[in-house]
């Protein structure tokens, strides 16, 4: 683990995750909640999301997925976390594009239901905080598609392992987490 991945894991566990009982937003129960915004917003939370989601891209994603060239997903948990990463790849010779997915269309204005640096034909990795069933992120993928882009990857900050990546993957899309509850815990 690096100097700033270690660091970004006790902002993490300080601040967004905890154990416990707990009703998740799909209903399920789990000793594990995540709220991963509370570090994404937090500045130094958020450099380092950039710093550590650069380098997952640059070593992990851009070598299966060269021409990947955008970084958006569901609003809200995906928006510091999508913005962090942009801006950290701003100096390298093709930064990303960051957008973000609405859970509707706007009733007004253009209707748009993507908003920011998105254009139908480009190749773009989809962002989550969390993913637990991978329900949102399939939407996020889902609304993507439905605008002409082409999801080559998921990026997300925290996998609880529970059942999410297997979703997501099973539409052809691999995921590469930050952080495991495995690499977190060493417990699954």
């Amino acid at each position: 683990m690096t100097d700033a991945e270690k660091e970004l894991l006790d902002i993490l566990l300080a601040k967004s995750i905890k154990t416990g009982h707990f009703i998740l937003a799909s209903g399920k129960e789990s000793d594990l909640y995540c709220d991963c915004r509370v570090t994404a917003l937090d500045a130094r939370g958020a450099n380092l999301i950039g710093e550590v989601g650069w380098k997952k891209v640059q070593e992990e994603i851009f070598p299966q997925f060269p021409q990947a060239e955008a970084i958006g997903g569901m609003t809200m948990g995906a928006d510091p976390i999508s913005l962090a990463v942009g801006m950290y790849s701003a100096s390298a010779e093709k930064p990303l594009k960051v957008f973000t997915v609405r859970k509707e269309a706007k009733d007004h204005g253009r209707g748009k239901r993507i908003e920011g640096n998105f254009a139908a034909g480009q190749q773009v990795i989809v962002v989550d905080d969390v993913i637990t069933t991978g329900g949102s992120t399939l939407k996020a993928i889902d609304a993507i598609e439905a605008e002409g882009g082409k999801v080559v990857a998921a990026l997300v900050l925290v996998d609880r392992q529970e059942g999410g990546r297997e979703a997501i993957e099973s539409r052809g899309i691999p995921v590469f987490p930050m952080f495991t509850r495995a690499s977190i815990f060493g417990d699954k």
